[in-house]
């Protein structure tokens, strides 16, 4: 407890540069468990950077721990030999356009050009700018989809995906040993701005990304007759300029904004968790809907590299899930590529281990490569850029993640809600032109190819204890494997640690993905439970798929898979 009283007393007297900091560090003088929470350790960096709570500490998101990170950063790009320039972008959270000037104070100070946003902007506009002008790496301030106390900081390397593994373990290295108090170089953001050192993106970067993404289309022609009628939120996020703007250039013109969720607010004031993957996120937007009755209510997380969408379905709207709406998405981009001519040679789609195996049996019959690759869109984006290394880039044709991600196109590499929204709002017009509901064409989908059901389970592990708690889950679940699960046998378990997956005769085969805290069950009548503490939430995840002739009978079996599993996991 010394140490921590020492800490405490270190920032209580050093950390000035935010008067917020030492407000709230007054506030748990007498709090030792406040104190020990917000000094027990370092906010953790790894391939999706930093992101935590916004406050004062080594374990918080705050303006010395931005300027650690980016010091550590700075040192490697300085000595690996990439291009000495970086690209900023930052969301509409609170304190993200400090932190993105801070940042860029940072970066100048130590030799590294800036090229910063004017304003807020979506997460795949950051990839597209370090690719665009090419940059030694990018930084985004964001916490995605988190509630509004979190912030965070995402590294890009050049290639535009999200820094790999073994250079955030070098940028982590150099991090570790620097001073947050007097190891970070850094200058003052307005004469970096007058000096040079950093400058702000032209508007024509933001032109040609909006046309690299309106190239995806393939009935865009079709959208201004179609008669679509769409409300939309940005959910106080930055989606609001650049999916308006890319669906009024398709021909959406009928486009209703749920007005509490229009601006950028950090607070998110009507949406606590700003996901669209949760309805309450969605709900002003449902609100609306009773009155405006579109044919989509489309909504972007705050960083904008998430869309979930609602359809009217009799006199209600139904929420789909990221596996639906991504399996309709695939579906319609490889059959109207085949139909217009567009189909490359030995397509390819990517998709995550734990997103629905629909995807299997829709590239199988078009003749796609289906590619899997671990949790994470980065994973989706290096499959791309192993594509562009061969010179066959155009082969990839999609890719998506059951949580809400999808991007088509390798002009960025990462999930780009922008270009979704825009396939999603053409998907649906092409269909109404045709007589077709989003409803219709998912029930035509599970006539053809099954009913997949893909359900998440999240369980919190809040504070340090909680960190435990995931540690011991996993090392326990190692340990003692469970022989069924829900009633279903367990046919083979996967372990990403180890790179082997173990039969339930006993027969080992090696795994080809990158090692990862991941473990799969492979059950009967093709069911399967996937278990993994989130890199970016102090949370475990379990993905649950079934399979059934009706959805009934797929949710059937996802009850007895999930009651049985909380248990096992002590829940």
């Amino acid at each position: 407890m010394a140490d921590i009283q020492k800490m405490y007393d270190l920032w209580l007297e050093k950390a000035t540069a935010d008067p917020d900091l030492k407000a709230e560090l007054q506030s748990v003088a007498n709090d030792e468990e406040g104190k020990n929470d917000r000094f027990y350790r370092d906010l953790e960096f790894g391939t999706a950077g930093l992101r935590g709570v916004i406050g004062a500490g080594t374990n918080r998101m705050n303006v010395y721990t931005v300027k650690k990170a980016t010091q550590g950063l700075a040192e490697y790009i300085l000595e690996n030999g990439v291009a000495k320039s970086v690209a900023i972008a930052y969301d509409s959270r609170i304190k993200s356009t400090y932190f993105a000037e801070s940042a860029a104070e940072v970066l100048a100070a130590n030799g590294i050009k800036v090229y910063i946003y004017k304003e807020l902007m979506p997460t795949p506009m950051l990839s597209w700018a370090v690719r665009r002008l090419k940059c030694g790496a990018g930084i985004v301030v964001t916490a995605s989809h988190n509630p509004a106390k979190y912030n965070g900081y995402k590294v890009y390397g050049s290639d535009g995906c999200q820094m790999t593994s073994e250079a955030a373990d070098i940028v982590l290295s150099k991090i570790n040993n620097i001073d947050i108090f007097s190891g970070v170089k850094s200058t003052d953001f307005k004469t970096a701005v007058a000096d040079g050192a950093v400058s702000y993106i032209e508007d024509s970067v933001i032109d040609e990304y909006l046309a690299k993404v309106k190239e995806q289309g393939l009935h865009t022609d079709l959208v201004a007759s179609s008669g679509l009628k769409v409300v939309y939120t940005p959910l106080n996020g930055t989606g609001n300029k650049p999916v308006r703007r890319i669906l009024k250039e398709i021909g959406v013109e009928n486009v209703t904004v749920v007005p509490e969720q229009e601006n950028p607010d950090g607070n998110f004031p009507t949406c606590p968790f700003p996901n669209p993957e949760i309805r309450e996120a969605l709900q002003k937007g449902l609100d609306l809907c009773a009155s405006v009755k579109p044919d989509l209510l489309l909504a972007t997380d705050p960083d904008c590299d998430r869309v979930g969408i609602a359809v009217p379905d009799g006199d209600h709207y139904e929420l789909f899930t990221g596996n639906e709406t991504g399996a309709l998405l695939l579906e319609y981009v490889c059959k109207e590529r085949i139909a217009l001519g567009r189909m490359p040679e030995k397509p390819v789609a990517v998709k995550t281990i734990v997103t629905s195996d629909i995807t299997k049996a829709i590239c199988a019959k078009y003749g796609v490569e289906l590619r899997e690759v671990l949790t994470g869109f980065k994973y989706i984006g290096e499959q791309v850029g192993l594509l562009e290394k061969d010179g066959e880039e155009n082969r990839y044709i999609f890719g998506f993640e059951e949580s809400y991600g999808y991007l088509a196109g390798g002009y960025v590499r990462d999930k780009d809600a922008v270009v979704a929204s825009m396939l999603i709002c053409e998907m649906a017009a092409y269909y109404r032109t045709q007589g077709v509901t989003l409803i219709e064409a998912r029930k035509k989908l599970y006539d053809e190819y099954g009913v997949y059901l893909n359900k998440l389970n999240n369980f919190e592990c809040e504070g340090a204890s909680g960190m435990e708690r995931m540690k011991e889950i996993m090392a326990g679940l190692r340990a003692n494997a469970p022989k069924t699960i829900g009633g279903l046998d367990v046919l083979a378990v996967t372990d990403y640690t180890t790179s082997k997956k173990t039969a339930a005769d006993g027969s080992v085969s090696e795994v080809t993905l990158p090692k990862s805290d991941v473990i799969t069950y492979n059950l009967a009548d093709d069911a399967s439970v996937i278990i993994r503490p989130s890199g970016t939430e102090p949370k475990i995840k379990v993905y649950y798929t079934t399979k059934g002739a009706t959805k009934d009978d797929a949710d059937a079996v996802y009850e007895k898979l999930s009651a049985d599993f909380t248990k096992i996991l002590g829940f």
